[in-house]
């Protein structure tokens, strides 16, 4: 017999105090404190307790009983149920404060380690459809929020409700098998939404399956866009063949996008029979046009594919890419080693300042990727590895190539593995530029490398406006 607990009380009347971690705010009751989200400092609320742990709760705003004057009003329709976009009713400045501060703690109280005044924020060039690729998941369950249960008509005895309908938008967290449908997203150009809307009524108007997560049958699987600053769009859809036919169904609706939308350059299918939707591993068909994009930066060409690494935001990119150059401060004689290079975009960016530069990365399509990216922008002095760094990156692959004079390095969320950072330490080079897209284990990292390296610059730089991620870029010298 399973023990029933208390309900979870609601705390009346009281003031959010400060911004949190992963976009939530927060406040202090009886000694614990409580995390809530899709609200900003200064509001004063009704929270249902929704989660207690023995040293922190969280809740869920039920009302709002006085709004704070650090607010400013969503744009999209959808905030506060899709989550992509946390801070929306934050106003931008506030946004980049606590972009700072985050910078700042998880430095030092993660890090622990001495360091210079850090230089302030560089905002991002865009606030709304700055990035160039979206992945829109498509369900044959949709989302409802209560409001729209609740104004839905009682369901009549031995019927079924209608809460099956399918939907192509972003998955909810807590529900991996139901989609919320989007009608507008602001995060990409706005002509991606009608492709997403055209390709939604077109399949539900012709009777397309979409794909069921649970039971992995459906033809409609997912979407993926992709933009560049060249004016080229891409569009991958994934499918999921069930019945004979299905190939030949998937077939109209790509005709009928290519007919739809000529602007589209790009349109790429997949039958993905997979249990997960990534197709790193998958061979892609073409359907129109050209199998990749590309993106410019300064006088450079980027090669861009379905499979490939870019970052997200693409001109703020280039002022990401700009501050790693001006920390590495190549005179031109330098050998560099551009780890986790994706499609060597960094690598090819600083080329003609350096003597020569090695990039290795993971992902072996990146790296095909990188050294087409040289051969188009006719880059001489670049070399590229594939494989797993730890495993690449050793003191035999530095003896071949040489003792790197600058190390750039942009790894994962996860950080550097302990054996990259010792290969690091032991290949002691004048500089290191540490690119990163989590503070806190940059933190941890930088902390492995202190006895033998000071951190001279600190840059933070926002890539992702109206969320709680950052990018901080670290010069360390040897001491």
């Amino acid at each position: 017999m399973t023990r029933k607990h208390k309900p979870y009380p609601i705390l009346e009347n009281v003031e959010i105090e400060a911004i949190a971690a992963e976009g939530k705010c927060l406040l202090h009751h009886e000694d614990k404190v409580v995390f809530v989200p899709f609200c900003v400092p200064g509001d004063i609320v009704d929270i249902q307790i929704t989660r207690k742990k023995h040293s922190f709760m969280e809740g869920r705003v039920i009302k709002f009983i006085q709004y704070s004057k650090v607010r400013t009003t969503p744009m999209c329709s959808h905030f506060g149920i899709c989550g992509g976009c946390k801070w929306q009713n934050l106003p931008y400045e506030e946004q980049l404060k606590a972009k700072q501060q985050q910078v700042f703690d998880q430095l030092t109280r993660i890090g622990k380690i001495e360091l210079p005044e850090i230089n302030p924020i560089l905002g991002s060039v865009k606030t709304s459809e700055y990035r160039n690729k979206l992945e829109f998941g498509c369900a044959n369950k949709r989302w409802y929020t209560q409001e729209e249960i609740n104004a839905m008509p009682p369901r009549e005895e031995g019927k079924e409700g209608n809460l099956n309908e399918s939907a192509i938008g972003f998955h909810i967290t807590g529900a991996f098998d139901k989609i919320y449908p989007i009608e507008k997203c602001w995060l990409m150009d706005d002509f991606h939404n009608s492709i997403r809307n055209e390709i939604q009524r077109y399949a539900k108007e012709t009777g397309m399956t979409f794909y069921d997560i649970r039971a992995q049958h459906g033809l409609l699987r997912d979407i993926m866009m992709r933009n560049s600053n060249t004016g080229e769009f891409m569009v991958l859809i994934q499918f999921h063949y069930d019945v004979e036919g299905d190939e030949d169904r998937a077939k109209v609706l790509l005709e009928h996008v290519a007919n739809k939308f000529p602007e589209i350059t790009s349109l790429i299918y997949v039958d993905n029979q997979k249990g997960n939707d990534t197709f790193g591993d998958l061979e892609l068909t073409t359907f129109k046009g050209t199998d990749f994009i590309y993106e410019t930066m300064e006088d450079l060409k980027f090669k861009v594919g379905p499979k490939s690494f870019y970052q997200t935001n693409t001109d703020q990119a280039y002022h990401l890419y700009s501050v790693a150059r001006d920390f590495a401060n190549l005179s031109g004689n330098e050998l560099v080693y551009d780890l986790y290079t994706g499609t060597g975009t960094i690598a090819n960016f600083v080329a003609h300042k350096a003597k020569k530069v090695i990039g290795i990365e993971y992902v072996p399509e990146a790296i095909e990727d990188a050294k087409v990216n040289s051969e188009v922008n006719n880059i001489t002095n670049t070399l590229f590895y594939a494989g797993d760094m730890k495993d690449i990156l050793t003191d035999d692959f530095i003896a071949e190539h040489g003792h790197p004079d600058v190390i750039i390095t942009d790894p994962p969320r996860a950080g550097m593995h302990q054996d990259v950072v010792n290969v690091i330490l032991n290949a002691a080079p004048t500089r290191i530029v540490y690119v990163s897209c989590n503070p806190a284990t940059q933190a941890r990292d930088l902390a492995l490398m202190d006895a033998e390296y000071k951190v001279a610059k600190v840059q933070p730089v926002d890539m992702f406006p109206h969320t709680p991620h950052v990018e901080n870029v670290v010069l360390l010298e040897k001491k």
